[in-house]
């Protein structure tokens, strides 16, 4: 495995990003060792919120949230899934799978940075990897934010289907396009994901990152892992997730928005099945296409800490 590692500066003079940048190094799974990177604000005395990303973002995605919840007295953490944003990027399309970034955030959340009583803010490919962690290790989680995501399964006692599998379905058309382009520029998938214009200011942050095409590697990878086939790799470890997912008691809520093209319905198996869901305030926001956070940030920002100001920070002894 070849990793490619950002250079420093690449986010300076971002606007509204001015947060200092921090590392750990998390085993690569063939020997090496990975960075990822994560911002780290507020008091350090107070139990963590962690906002965990999608595809194409990165922790900017995060930077108007966290500076609401800092100025609400929160200790807020954003990580860069490995491949994105400022973490090293291993270089080959084949390097990445779900399990690998499952086991890639755990070693930084939990080995390096031995982090509970999460308060856990997911979107996108983030509520996967993300619950996947909760099903690991559900004691270090306080509650939990879902938005814009779902989290699919197959039952491994159901047969696949006869004859070839061939992809299928909304993304399969998206996922082959994404393969086989000669250049891939995730900044350019905003417009197709967000409501409002997107500005010249937006597009540099999303771009930061990725000075050469070498590096947005990690971004197309992620459109490979697209449940688009019944033998998706990660579909029977997410079914066994769920088997502790309906176990897990503590806050559960799903913040969607109305105009959201990648998962709208994602939250009806979350909100139907785990019991940490009934009776929170799950809504969805007028006004925001996928990523809200850009569309909606003022909403969204007042949804999340709304809930956070009415339910526990702290697992219950």
């Amino acid at each position: 495995m070849k990793i490619l590692r950002s250079a420093h500066g690449l986010t300076d003079g971002l606007a509204d990003y001015p947060f200092e940048s921090h590392y750990v190094e998390v085993p690569s799974g063939d020997g090496q060792a990975i960075r990822v990177h994560y911002v780290d604000e507020g008091p350090r005395d107070q139990p963590p919120v962690v906002f965990v990303h999608g595809n194409p973002s990165w922790s900017y995605i995060w930077r108007h949230s966290i500076t609401a919840a800092v100025n609400a007295g929160h200790r807020c953490i954003a990580v860069d899934l490995v491949g994105m944003g400022l973490s090293d990027k291993p270089s080959g399309i084949d390097d990445y799978s779900v399990e690998r970034h499952v086991q890639w955030l755990g070693a930084a959340l939990f080995d390096q940075l031995n982090l509970n009583d999460i308060t856990f803010v997911l979107h996108d490919w983030g509520g996967i990897i993300g619950l996947r962690l909760v099903a690991e290790q559900p004691h270090r989680f306080a509650r939990i934010s879902f938005s814009n995501t779902g989290f699919p399964e197959r039952d491994p006692s159901e047969p696949l289907p006869d004859g070839p599998i061939v992809a299928r379905g909304a993304f399969a058309g998206f996922q082959k396009m994404a393969r086989e382009a000669a250049v891939w520029e995730p900044w350019n998938l905003l417009a197709s994901v967000m409501v409002t214009p997107v500005t010249p200011e937006v597009t540099a942050g999303y771009r930061a990152p990725y000075p050469e095409p070498e590096t947005t590697i990690g971004s197309r990878a992620f459109t490979q892992l697209l449940p688009t086939k019944p033998d998706n790799p990660m579909l029977v470890p997410n079914w066994h997730a769920w088997k502790e997912l309906e176990q897990f008691e503590r806050p559960f809520v799903t913040i969607f928005s109305d105009r959201d093209v990648v998962a709208p319905t994602g939250y009806i198996p979350l909100v139907q099945r785990l019991p940490g869901a009934k009776g929170q305030p799950h809504v969805i926001l007028e006004g925001g296409g996928h990523f809200l956070q850009e569309d909606i940030p003022e909403a969204f920002n007042t949804a999340l800490l709304d809930w956070m100001a009415s339910t526990p920070n702290r697992v219950p002894a």
